[in-house]
C-alpha cells in the first residue's frame, strides 16, 4: 500500500513536469483535498522538481510529503530573488506542513508624526500608513514605543493629544505643567518654533542627536548670557532629558545606526530567534519567536526562512547583524534589496562592537528557548497529572475551556479559549455573539448555542474529510452538576462521544480553592487547596473569564456608540452607513473633527454639525476648526 501511494505521489509529480519550464518560479505541492503541502522556490523549477521522483534519495519526511502529493501547481518569476519573495509570502500566508514556518500574526507598532495639521503631533500607529504623516520603526512592544512617545514629548515638547482635543481647548492641559508639551493649542508658541521643535524631533529620529544636543547646548548658553533664565532652564531640562534618552537603552551601539540584530538558538528540536530593532542608533526594544520545523532543521536553515518570512510585510534595515552564516544569504539579501529598493547588507560580524551586539542577542535567544523549555516541560506534567486525575486514555493535547458574559441578558457573548504543550493557544480563541432568542440571564441556553455552534461546524468538516487536528481532548466549564448534564445533552444530540467534559464549580462563599470537580463517571470531588493540577485547572478557567468580560465590554461599547448614531436626528440607516463606511467604527465619528465630518460623502453640513455637537455637547462650533 506504501508504495502504490508513493508511485501515485511520483505519478502527478511527473505528469506536472511535463509542461514545467526550466526557468526560475516557485511551485507548490497539494494534496487531495487541494490543502498546501509544501511551497518552494527555485532557480530552475524543471530541474528542482525533478529531484523529487528520485524517492531513493529523499529524507523520510520528504518521502512523506511525494506520498501526500496529488496536484502540482507553479508560478514563474523573472529572478530568483523574485522567487524567493513570493516563496515567502505563500509559506507565511499558506502555513503548510512541510516548510518551516514563522508564526507572526502581530502586527507591529510604529510611531508616528501627523503632518496634516499645523501643529503634527506624535503617538503610536498600528496599521496601514498614510503618505501624509511620517512613521519610524517598527517598535518591537506598545510599552517600547509607548516610551519613545514620552522622552520625545520630554525632549521636543511635541503634543500628542487627538485633533478634536486640541481645537476644543481653552487652557493648557497638565502635560504643558509637566513640561511635556508646548501648549500649541492655546498659543503658548508660535507655529514657526514649534516648526523648529518638529524638525529636531525628525533628526533625532533620523539618528542625528549629537547635533540636537549640540544646538540644545547653544540655546542655553545664549538664554544665560541674555540673562532669560527660565528660558535656559527650560532648554536645560530638555538636554538632561536628551542625555537620559541616549543612554537608556539595553543595546545602544554606536556604531549602527538602522539595524536588525537577528540571533538564533537551538535547543531540544526547537529554535528561538531574537530580533533586536536598531533605528537611528536606538535600540526600539526586541522579540522572541519560535519558528516551527522539523528537528532535522539546523539553526543557519531556519534563520534563512525565518528572515524571508519576517520581512514579507515589513520593510528591512539597511543592515542585518546573524549569528550564523546563511544558505543562500547572497540570494536572500538580493531579494531584500529588491523589496527595499535599496542595498541591504547580511553580515556576520566576527569582532568589535557589532559581534558584541550579535552575541548579545544570542544570549537572549538562548535564555529565552530555556525558559520556554522549561515552562514546556512543567506544562507536560500538569497535563499528564489531569490524564491520571481524569481517567483520560492520552495526555491532552488540547484542552477548550468555554464561558460566557452579559449584563442582564444583554449584548450576550460566549468565548471559547484553548491552552495545549505550549501553553495558551490565542490564535485558537473564539468569540461567540449570542443570537438567541435566549432568555435574559439563561446561561444554560447560552452554553447550549455556542456548543452547538462549535461543535456542528467541527462535525461537517470532518465528515467532508478535513483534519481533525482542532477536536479537543477536554472540555472545561464553569459550572455545577447542572452545567455539566446541559453540555453532556448537547453532544450527545451532535454525536460527539469522545470528549471529556469537566465542571469546576466555586466552592462555599465561592472561595478559591474549594472548588468542586464534576465529571461523568466520578462522585464531585475536592483537590488539595494548593494543588499543583487545582491551580492550572483555576488558571483555565479564570483566563476563558477574562477573556469573556473583555468580549462582552467591547461589543457593549459598539453596541452602545452605534445605537448612539441613531438617536441622532436625521441619521437614518444610510446616512449611519455612509459615516460607518468613511471612518471605519462609530468611535472613529465620535472621535472626528467637523471638518472631518463635513468632508463624508452623502453628509451634508448641517447634518455634520448636528452629529458633531451630539458627541460634543457646549462646544461652540466656531472653535471647532
Amino acid at each position: 500500500m506504501g508504495t502504490t501511494t508513493t508511485n501515485t505521489g511520483v505519478a502527478a509529480i511527473t505528469a506536472a513536469l511535463a509542461t514545467m519550464p526550466g526557468g526560475p518560479g516557485v511551485y507548490r505541492m497539494m494534496d487531495a483535498k487541494g490543502d498546501t503541502l509544501y511551497v518552494g522556490k527555485a532557480r530552475s523549477l524543471n530541474r528542482r522538481v525533478t529531484s523529487y521522483t528520485q524517492i531513493g534519495r529523499l529524507s523520510e519526511r520528504l518521502r512523506r510529503m511525494v506520498t501526500d502529493t496529488a496536484t502540482m501547481e507553479i508560478v514563474t518569476t523573472h529572478t530568483e530573488a523574485e522567487a524567493l519573495l513570493f516563496e515567502a509570502n505563500l509559506i507565511k500566508r499558506l502555513k503548510p506542513r512541510y516548510n518551516i514556518v514563522l508564526r507572526d500574526d502581530k502586527s507591529y507598532p510604529w510611531l508616528m508624526l501627523a503632518e496634516d495639521h499645523a501643529y503634527p503631533r506624535i503617538s503610536k500607529h498600528r496599521g496601514a500608513q498614510d503618505r501624509k504623516n511620517s512613521y519610524w520603526g517598527p517598535f518591537a512592544s506598545a510599552w517600547a514605543v509607548n516610551e519613545t512617545v514620552t522622552a520625545m514629548q520630554r525632549v521636543f515638547l511635541l503634543r500628542a493629544c487627538a485633533d478634536t482635543v486640541f481645537s476644543t481647548r481653552s487652557r493648557p492641559c497638565l502635560l504643558f505643567q509637566i513640561k511635556r508639551c508646548s501648549a500649541p493649542c492655546v498659543g503658548r508658541i508660535a507655529a514657526e518654533d514649534y516648526g523648529k521643535l518638529v524638525a529636531q524631533a525628525k533628526a533625532f529620529l533620523a539618528g542625528k542627536s549629537g547635533t540636537i544636543q549640540k544646538e540644545l547646548a547653544a540655546e542655553m548658553e545664549r538664554a544665560a548670557e541674555d540673562l532669560e533664565f527660565e528660558r535656559a532652564a527650560a532648554v536645560r531640562d530638555r538636554l538632561r532629558a536628551l542625555t537620559f534618552v541616549q543612554g537608556n537603552s539595553v543595546v545602544n551601539p554606536a556604531s549602527l545606526t538602522d539595524a536588525d540584530v537577528i540571533a538564533g538558538w537551538q535547543d531540544g528540536g526547537q529554535t528561538c530567534v531574537q530580533v533586536f530593532f536598531v533605528r537611528g542608533g536606538r535600540n526600539n526594544g526586541n522579540r522572541a519567536f519560535y519558528p516551527t520545523h522539523t528537528k532535522a532543521e539546523e539553526t543557519p536553515e531556519v534563520l534563512s526562512a525565518f528572515i524571508a518570512q519576517f520581512y514579507d510585510d515589513k520593510p528591512p534595515p539597511p543592515l542585518l547583524l546573524v549569528n550564523h552564516d546563511l544558505p543562500e544569504q547572497d540570494l536572500i539579501a538580493e531579494a531584500l534589496s529588491l523589496k527595499a529598493n535599496r542595498r541591504v547588507e547580511i553580515a556576520l560580524p566576527q569582532r568589535g562592537e557589532k559581534r558584541a551586539v550579535v552575541l548579545h542577542a544570542e544570549t537572549n535567544a538562548r535564555e529565552a528557548l530555556e525558559r520556554k523549555l522549561a515552562e514546556s516541560a512543567g506544562q507536560a506534567k500538569l497535563l499528564e497529572a489531569i490524564a491520571r486525575l481524569f481517567d483520560l486514555q492520552n495526555t491532552p493535547q488540547r484542552i477548550e475551556v468555554y464561558d460566557n458574559s452579559h449584563i442582564m441578558g444583554t449584548n450576550p457573548y460566549g468565548v471559547m479559549i484553548v491552552a495545549g504543550p505550549e501553553g495558551f493557544i490565542k490564535a485558537a480563541y473564539r468569540k461567540y455573539s449570542i443570537r438567541g432568542p435566549i432568555t435574559p440571564g439563561d446561561d444554560f441556553a447560552m452554553m447550549r448555542e455556542m456548543l452547538q455552534r462549535r461543535f456542528s461546524r467541527a462535525m461537517k468538516e470532518q465528515a467532508e474529510g478535513a483534519p481533525t487536528t482542532d477536536w479537543p481532548d477536554l472540555l472545561l466549564i464553569d459550572g455545577g452538576a447542572g452545567q455539566l448534564s446541559a453540555v453532556r445533552d448537547v453532544l450527545a444530540d451532535l454525536g460527539v462521544q469522545d470528549v471529556k467534559v469537566v465542571a469546576i464549580a466555586k466552592g462555599p462563599d465561592r472561595d478559591a480553592g474549594r472548588e468542586w470537580l464534576h465529571t461523568d463517571g466520578m462522585e464531585a470531588f475536592q483537590l488539595p487547596p494548593r494543588d499543583p493540577v487545582l491551580y492550572f485547572l483555576q488558571r483555565l478557567r479564570d483566563e476563558a473569564h477574562r477573556f469573556a468580560i473583555t468580549t462582552h465590554r467591547a461589543g457593549r461599547s459598539k453596541a452602545v456608540l452605534q445605537s448612539e448614531l441613531e438617536e441622532i436626528e436625521g441619521i437614518g440607516p444610510n446616512r449611519k452607513r455612509a459615516l460607518l463606511n468613511h471612518f471605519g467604527s462609530s468611535r472613529g465619528v465620535k472621535m472626528a473633527g467637523l471638518p472631518d465630518l463635513e468632508a463624508t460623502p452623502g453628509i451634508s453640513r448641517e447634518t455634520a454639525r448636528r452629529v458633531y455637537a451630539h458627541f460634543h455637547p457646549g462646544v461652540r462650533m466656531e472653535n471647532t476648526g
